[in-house]
Parts: C-alpha cells; structure tokens; sequence
C-alpha cells in the first residue's frame, strides 16, 4: 500500500536537500505521494491520517541541528503535537571525523520516540568518511524502507 510521504529536510550546504529529492524521485516512483519541506515552518506536520514522516538531516558544529530544521524540533519539544503512533524514518548525515557524529539526527529520533511517534525501520545513516555518493546510498535504503511501510 502506498502512503503519503512528508520530507522534513535540515540541510546546510545542500547536501541533505540534494539526498532528500533524489529518495522523494524513489518514493514516487514506487507509487507515494510525496512532499518536501526544506524549510520547515512548524504547520502541517502531517497533513492525513496515513502520511508518514521521513527526517533528513545534515549536522552543523559539533552535531548541532541545521538551522532550517530547528522549527521541527522546537515543534517536537515545546509544544509537542499529538503524534502517537504515528510514523516516522530517518536519514542521518554526519562525518565520522567530528566528535559528535550524526547527534542532529539522533536528536530528532529521540524528540520523535519521547512523544510516541513509532520510528519505522532502522535510520539511514550517511558517514562522509566512507559514503562517497549519499544520494545513492539513501536511494538504496529507501526502497527497502518503503516496503515497510
């Protein structure tokens, strides 16, 4: 069954933007309706009943959020909306070299769990170190995700 996607993207140099519309040309193709927010501005999280939220996300600093995805967060810890159950993936892009490798996005699981949202198979992580082509390996995983859903 094909449900609609909602693409929540932190980026800071594009690169998350880039892997996020190369999984959104994956999903559609495999029959999802598909959404992107770039730039996140706290409204219609999720949209229907059935619409899953994939997070993709970059790192900043020393594992900080991108600042285009800090509405998501202050969303998901200040004025929490009622996600229980609903589900969520994620696609976590760090560089192993740094010290507090992909925190943005275990950031963004844990906010998501700590309201109850149900994460849906296991995240995408993308270490710069050894990932030479992220869209490509997001693409990959996201056809296995999407059987998941």
């Amino acid at each position: 069954m094909s449900r609609p996607v909602h693409i929540v993207v932190g980026s800071v140099m594009g690169t998350a933007l880039n892997v996020a519309t190369e999984v959104a040309k994956v999903l559609e193709t495999l029959g999802h309706n598909v959404r992107i927010s770039p730039a996140f501005d706290g409204n219609n999280l999720y949209q229907t009943e059935d619409e899953v939220l994939l997070i993709c996300t970059s790192n900043t600093g020393m594992g900080d959020l991108p600042e285009n995805i800090l509405p998501l967060y202050a969303l998901l810890t200040q004025t929490p909306p009622n996600i229980a159950g609903r589900h969520y993936g994620l696609i976590n892009l760090g560089d192993s070299s740094y010290p507090n490798f992909a925190q943005a996005g275990t950031t963004l699981d844990e906010a998501m769990a700590d309201i109850g949202a149900t994460r849906v198979g296991t995240p995408c992580v993308l270490d710069a170190i050894y990932v030479d082509e992220p869209e490509e390996e997001a693409c990959d995983w996201a056809k296995k995700w999407a059987q998941l859903l």
